[in-house]
């Protein structure tokens, strides 16, 4: 053990080694030198948060075990963090699989929380709305409708991930789901059983939070437009498969500019020139090369 690990570096080290509490509570895991130097790194991390060394970008072979080398020092750390990861499915497997059990083996009481966007909890309004369409596009989406109906009944958290045979690309999804257009917020007739509302809830009273990339980037992308948060405030940001991160950021930071849009403005100038003097010389060039 190198002398210079700190406190928190310590306890994750010695939670990942032979004979810790890892070792001894979950069955078949095995100590691993590298897993247990990444957590150091990551403990280390977490301890020095506004300082450079605060912040760690990290690379984890195939086999290292990098999802238990950053929840052990984020459960030991007692800070309030939110874990990041690449895709929902990837959330759901961490969150309901991955977090119970080394929170289990490391016997402590935090408390945890999974916050998708608004597009993966069912809505009881617009659930109700669709009660009164004459019809489905076809007998399997009526099925699949009803199912939805009998799952509502009966669910906690809201989330259509439980639903079975309920593919993310669904045609009942915007159906039963709100946005942030058509949510009507405190004046909805079923706003105190809101599973949005309530999985925010949960999430700002959790010690570690797990969302997803996409979530993450909404929400600084509505801080940076200075219209709120989604994401409760944290002291400590985990961001697995971090390599996604720049692909994902150029959807919601970054400009795109197509000819269409280009195309319309200069019909709209031509349109607008005819009532000018002089001015229809001056633009007509211009504009039929862009529709070119």
């Amino acid at each position: 053990m190198a002398e210079q690990d700190s406190r928190l570096a310590r306890a994750a080290r010695e939670a990942l080694e032979e004979g810790g509490a890892l070792a001894r509570n979950l069955e078949a895991f095995a100590p691993r030198p590298a897993q247990q130097a990444l957590s150091v790194a990551i403990a280390t991390a977490f301890e020095s948060r506004g300082t450079p060394l605060g912040t760690l970008i990290a690379e984890a072979g195939t086999g290292t075990g990098k999802t238990f080398a950053y929840l052990v020092p984020a459960l030991l750390s007692g800070v309030k963090t939110i874990v990041s990861t690449g895709t929902r499915a990837l959330q759901d497997q961490l969150y309901h699989r991955d977090l119970p059990r080394v929170r289990d083996a490391l016997g402590v009481g935090l408390k945890t929380a999974l916050l998708k966007g608004r597009a993966n909890y069912l809505c009881h309004y617009r659930m109700h709305q669709a009660k009164g369409e004459p019809r489905f596009a076809s007998r399997e989406i009526a099925a699949q409708f009803q199912r939805i109906v009998a799952w509502a009944g009966g669910t906690r958290m809201g989330d259509l991930a439980e639903v079975e045979g309920l593919g993310e690309d669904s045609p009942l999804i915007p159906v039963v789901t709100s946005t942030v257009d058509n949510c009507l917020g405190s004046e909805c007739p079923f706003f105190s059983d809101c599973f949005v509302v309530q999985a925010r809830q949960r999430a700002q009273s959790a010690d570690l939070v797990v969302v997803n990339h996409h979530l993450l980037l909404a929400d600084l992308a509505l801080k940076q437009e200075g219209f709120g948060e989604i994401l409760p405030g944290a002291q400590a940001f985990v961001v697995d498969e971090a390599h996604q991160l720049p692909d994902l950021a150029s959807q919601f930071f970054g400009e795109a500019l197509s000819a269409r849009p280009l195309v319309e403005l200069a019909r709209d100038a031509l349109a607008e020139c005819k009532e000018v003097p002089g001015a229809l010389a001056a633009v007509q060039e211009p504009a039929r090369a862009l529709e070119q």
